[in-house]
């Protein structure tokens, strides 16, 4: 996916926690001609240990702390991966140190630290900007974007899409994190998780005009609401509800798939790692399921758009207006919560539409990347 001639990134990580292990070191080992880890840091001793036994990485790269990071020549940009509360400064002096940042999710605490981040990105336009996003890089949903744009279900007129889990403190485990249990964020889990089940409704129905929520707290180790219901209006006219549960019991299994009603058939999205289903129910009582395995849930590919916007130019499709998106619909349906009426959101100034991804050069939608798709047809009792 690189170039020939063009050196790697050199990429320096400001902490190494989960977020680094779990989901974004799986994906930079397999992006070698991309980026190269010239440094590191994390105020944990611990977490700096661990990162040299599993990542292989000199440990003389480490540094006493993100000021002296920053200040190093061999560092172009860098990966942010600290506790919510911390991104936006964080990202802040690493961009007026002058390097590119890739910065974890979400956009702010809040809707004042949102509009900060669109500040802070329009202050230094000569640097790449982003606030990660997978779920807009990931296969499953790309495909489903695909099937959408080419009118498979025709005309989208309702969504309907349930999310309910066990949410507790579990060790080794992101809900194991001390600073979730009592967050210093607005929205809680639901900007923290939620704002990923936001991006897939965003890429798959289009932008957000009207919001009306509730929310309810009913999870003794959260700190924060853990049930929103929220009912939606697209501006391209369809309608649609998310509910989304967090709670501290155990939870029967449920489908939790999103649903999407158009004037042509039905797109029903499921599943989760480490096998993703998309189905297309058509008007003639038959079925088209595709089965994603072995995807990344769209880690490498936003890496790859993150290298291709440093090193071509590329307009990256996570940018941070479109992660600006994503959060202020939860803050707006926590504004509509508190004021127990329906609420218009703005448009962000630079996202619009989320683009769909595809691999640099090419047109087709997996071209060089990872992952087995499986396709069948079936017939249903119509």
């Amino acid at each position: 996916m690189g170039a020939p001639g063009i050196p790697p990134i050199r990429l320096g990580l400001i902490g190494t926690g989960l977020a680094v292990e779990k989901l974004h070191w799986p994906a930079l080992r397999q992006l070698a001609e991309r980026y190269v880890v010239t440094a590191f840091t994390d105020p944990s001793d611990e977490q700096r240990r661990r990162f040299t036994g599993y990542s292989g990485t000199d440990p003389s790269s480490a540094t006493a702390d993100r000021t002296a990071l920053l200040a190093r020549d061999d560092v172009d940009a860098v990966l942010i991966s600290v506790p919510i509360p911390h991104l936006y400064e964080v990202a802040r002096d690493a961009l007026e140190a002058g390097k590119h940042v890739f910065c974890e999710k979400p956009a702010g605490v809040d809707a004042e630290q949102a509009a900060a981040f669109l500040a802070l990105a329009a202050a230094h336009p000569d640097r790449t900007f982003v606030v990660g996003e997978n779920y807009f890089y990931r296969d499953d949903l790309r495909y489903a974007r695909a099937l959408l744009d080419d009118g498979a279900i025709g005309r989208v007129h309702l969504v309907a899409w349930r999310h309910a889990v066990r949410s507790v403190p579990r060790a080794g485990g992101f809900t194991g994190t001390p600073w979730r249990h009592r967050p210093q964020y607005r929205g809680g889990v639901h900007l923290d998780a939620g704002v990923h089940h936001i991006a897939q409704i965003r890429l798959l129905c289009g932008e957000i005009a009207l919001v009306h929520a509730a929310v309810q707290t009913a999870n003794s180790t959260i700190d924060a609401p853990s049930d929103l219901a929220l009912n939606l209006v697209f501006t391209g006219g369809a309608i649609g509800n998310y509910t989304a549960s967090y709670v501290d019991i155990p939870v029967p299994p449920e489908p939790n798939d999103m649903r999407l009603y158009g004037t042509e058939g039905v797109l029903v999205l499921a599943g989760a790692e480490p096998e993703y289903r998309v189905t297309r129910c058509g008007p003639d009582a038959t079925t088209h399921t595709t089965v994603f395995r072995g995807i990344d849930n769209g880690y490498r590919a936003e890496l790859v758009d993150f290298a291709d916007a440093v090193q071509f130019g590329a307009r990256p499709v996570g940018s941070v207006a479109q992660s600006v998106a994503n959060a202020l619909v939860v803050q707006r349906a926590f504004d509509s919560a508190e004021r127990a009426a329906a609420l218009a959101l703005e448009p962000v100034p630079g996202a619009g539409p989320v683009p769909l991804w595809r691999p640099r050069g090419s047109a087709g939608l997996f071209d060089g990347l990872p992952g087995q798709r499986i396709s069948s047809s079936a017939s249903f009792a119509a």
